[in-house]
């Protein structure tokens, strides 16, 4: 479809629409859910598009929430999988070939990374290493910043969502049906603030098992040496630093946050490009604390158990090495990350022509519009943005054929071309003069 505006004709979407209303709750696959005149219903992708079941075509920034840095249906990506399928495509409880070389250049790869363990997704990746950083230092308390997605099990949904910040270092849950013991155990700091945590640890220190962090915050850049004083704070403490890469794993840099902002953790969390679009991730570290999962230490003090149905998958091992083959290629990231800068240069051209009061805010290929005047540096900031406002843009961006999730991060991959910036802006300007009305 040349014009990216959508077209109006949803007839054949409503049988499917009507199905998922009476299957899944709210017509939905996780906590997203479109208002009723811009809910979708994809068929497919290509490269950096995507179709609906009418075959409306759209600019797709959300990526499978960062996975397909390629963008989709990478022809090297799909004939990895293919070639591994026609192999096998699971294989539980044993090694397989594929997940060994895969782990060879993972250890190779990332920078902090002695040994790897496989698990499934990122937030699997992260609840096992809150659980590795428990049983490694003894103690139980897991310090987050207020603000930060850790994953969707109980430990990490707390004050993931506040509606307001404050009461440090208490946490609040962010769910019901979640055990007060969860959020007993995790201790809460706004990002970006080094004396915040250092009162924090100075007071509960002894009780802290390790400090998780990001290297971007949902949309928010770790401050200049913010990372390093985290570093060194755990250093004088025997606390683990864990920092979470699931999102700028292998996407901020080849090297992901740890060679963006040169920092060493103890442990780092991997998914998203780790699996290629598919089931996988890890966590890397350290090997005297990843060997505490060993399987023939079972019984002794500090075995750490680890387990899981798809853990080392054959096809998304198969696919992370192809995207992976891809991504080392040189130029890459100056390609990826030059184009988020075009992208988000050209956007807030259009904002200001508009007086829209937002920013183009982006970290490599991480960007989103904001409704604020300055980057923010921590939840307190994001919180002020107009949120609304945020979300009824974006909203209008969807009906000129961009595909991002109002009010949430999005994402530029290498599949991004010129015909794409062309059209995102073109779109951009017309939904900026309906935003004016």
């Amino acid at each position: 479809m040349n014009n990216p505006a959508v077209k109006n004709t949803p007839a054949s979407q409503a049988e499917l629409f009507e199905i998922a209303d009476r299957v899944l709750p709210g017509a939905g696959l996780g906590s997203y859910s479109l208002a009723g005149d811009i809910r979708l219903i994809y068929s497919h992708g290509e490269g950096s598009r995507l179709w609906d079941v009418d075959d409306n075509e759209y600019i797709d920034y959300v990526g499978g929430a960062g996975a397909l840095i390629l963008g989709h249906s990478h022809p090297v990506v799909v004939k990895a999988c293919q070639d591994q399928i026609a192999r096998g495509a699971h294989m539980f409880g044993s090694l397989n070939d594929i997940a060994i070389r895969l782990a060879e250049r993972l250890v190779k790869d990332i920078p902090c990374a002695e040994k790897i363990a496989y698990a499934t997704t990122g937030s699997e990746a992260t609840a096992y290493a809150m659980r590795l950083a428990r049983a490694f230092t003894g103690r139980n308390k897991i310090l987050k910043f207020e603000g930060a997605y850790h994953g969707n099990h109980d430990y990490a949904i707390v004050s993931t969502f506040p509606k307001q910040t404050g009461n440090y270092p208490q946490g609040v849950g962010d769910s019901y049906g979640q055990p007060e013991a969860t959020v007993s155990t995790m201790l809460v700091c706004p990002y970006n603030d080094i004396e915040a945590l250092k009162k924090i640890v100075a007071d509960h220190g002894n009780d802290i098992a390790a400090i998780f962090a990001e290297g971007v915050q949902r949309i928010i850049p770790a401050e200049a040496g913010f990372l390093q004083a985290v570093r060194k704070l755990c250093d004088a403490n025997d606390i683990l630093f864990v920092l979470d890469e699931v999102v700028t794993g292998f996407r901020l840099a080849y090297g992901g946050a740890q060679q963006w902002y040169d920092i060493k953790p103890d442990l780092s969390t991997h998914g998203k490009v780790i699996g290629g679009g598919g089931p996988l991730s890890c966590i890397a570290g350290r090997a005297e604390i990843i060997d505490l999962c060993d399987p023939n230490r079972k019984g002794q003090p500090g075995y750490t158990y680890f387990n899981g149905t798809l853990h080392g998958n054959p096809v998304a091992a198969a696919a992370t090495m192809a995207m992976l083959d891809q991504l080392s290629r040189p130029g890459t990231y100056d390609r990826l990350n030059g184009f988020a800068d075009d992208l988000c240069r050209e956007t807030q051209a259009v904002l200001d022509r508009h007086d829209i009061p937002a920013i183009a805010q982006h970290t490599g290929s991480l960007w989103q519009i904001l409704f604020t005047d300055k980057t923010p540096r921590n939840q307190a900031d994001i919180l002020a943005c107009d949120q609304a406002s945020m979300r009824r843009l974006d909203s209008l961006l969807i009906k000129q054929g961009q595909y991002v999730l109002p009010g949430v991060r999005r994402f530029v991959s290498t599949a991004h071309t010129g015909r794409d910036m062309e059209d995102t802006i073109k779109g951009l300007d017309a939904a900026c003069r309906e935003f004016n009305k």
